[in-house]
């Protein structure tokens, strides 16, 4: 048993499960639209928050610019999901060269899905809307777990085996 190529293919499988993630994220995203645009047009309309006058100034109230964000949010989903499907199968390809190139696009997924996590809803929902206020619209919890998952699978694919 060949113990490098074993710990590359767990890597590969892993990347290849939070493609996965990706996908049925999207899904929901898109069969169940109203329910998902609901968690961000509450989140950047702050209407959950504490309202503190010094703050609500940050709020937007234009459908717009719900539909845009949710729709950036997906989009970055979905360059999340190609890149990590791509780099995933590559990974698991016998081929050392590709599977470089396999590491190097699931690197790229996991700096997307980090972006998303931490950018978008731990930085943009978390503190400039101050989603961490609302106890029903908050999901800073699920936001860091997935910021964690994909820094560990980072961090591991930068990990020579």
């Amino acid at each position: 048993m060949n113990t490098r190529k074993t710990i590359l293919e767990i890597k590969g499988i892993l990347i290849l499960i939070l493609a996965l993630y990706f996908i049925l994220v999207i899904i929901g995203n898109l069969t169940d639209y109203g329910t998902n645009f609901a968690f961000v047009e509450h989140v950047m309309r702050m209407d959950t928050t504490f309202n503190s006058e010094n703050m609500m100034w940050r709020s937007i109230d234009s459908n717009i610019f719900h539909h845009l964000f949710y729709w950036i949010i997906i989009l970055t989903e979905i360059l999340a999901a190609i890149y990590l499907g791509i780099g995933g199968s590559k990974i698991l390809n016998k081929n050392k060269l590709i599977q470089s190139k396999g590491r190097k696009i699931s690197l790229k997924g996991l700096f997307v899905s980090m972006i998303l996590w931490f950018g978008y809803f731990i930085t943009i929902g978390g503190e400039w809307f101050l989603m961490w206020q609302s106890e029903t619209w908050n999901g800073i919890g699920s936001a860091f777990r997935m910021f964690t998952i994909s820094a560990i699978l980072f961090i591991a694919l930068l990990h020579k085996d």
